[in-house]
């Protein structure tokens, strides 16, 4: 168990090379993805690749909400649809980095086990960014931020979703 880490960890320096980092922006995409894939090498699962098109759909969403379409999670029903994380917060205050940060950070009220009995707090709201990012079974994400006059949106969309009842995370 001890070689895990650093063998993740190699992965995790290597993974521009294995998905030709060119078609990643160095501001926003590489970043976004980066902080999604710590989390994962850290844990051990396979490392999230950055998909355009699910980028694309992000950016309509983000591009939603920040002209005023209800704040809140799509409702999805089936494993063909993507997973969504969203965040807002005071625009241009958050780096990407900060603003994956927050998702990460639910990890200290996690506890493993079965879905949704997983956060400590009792609320499965605490832990829900958290175990999208780390869902053992998501492969692909794409991102988008957009800009209200007094907000910046993130939307991560996720292949395969996460969350699901009865499973465990990873």
């Amino acid at each position: 168990m001890r070689h895990r880490p650093m063998g993740s960890l190699a992965l995790l320096l290597a993974f521009p090379l294995l998905i030709g980092a060119t078609s990643l922006t160095a501001s926003f995409d590489r970043p976004v993805l980066d902080a999604h894939n710590r989390e994962r090498a850290a844990l051990g699962i396979p490392l999230l690749r950055w998909n355009a098109d699910l980028a694309r759909a992000a950016g309509q969403r983000a591009s939603d909400l920040a002209r005023g379409a209800r704040f809140g999670h799509m409702l999805y029903h089936a494993r063909t649809e993507p997973g969504e994380n969203l965040w807002a917060g005071t625009r241009g205050a958050y780096s990407p980095q900060a603003m994956v940060q927050r998702w990460s950070d639910e990890k200290r009220d996690f506890r493993p086990g079965i879905f949704p009995n997983n956060s400590r707090t009792g609320n499965v709201a605490d832990v829900g960014h958290y175990t999208q990012m780390v869902w053992r079974a998501t492969r692909d994400i794409g991102c988008a931020k957009a800009a209200s006059a007094s907000e910046d949106i993130l939307v991560c969309f996720y292949t395969q979703p996460g969350n699901f009842l009865g499973e465990r995370p990873f």
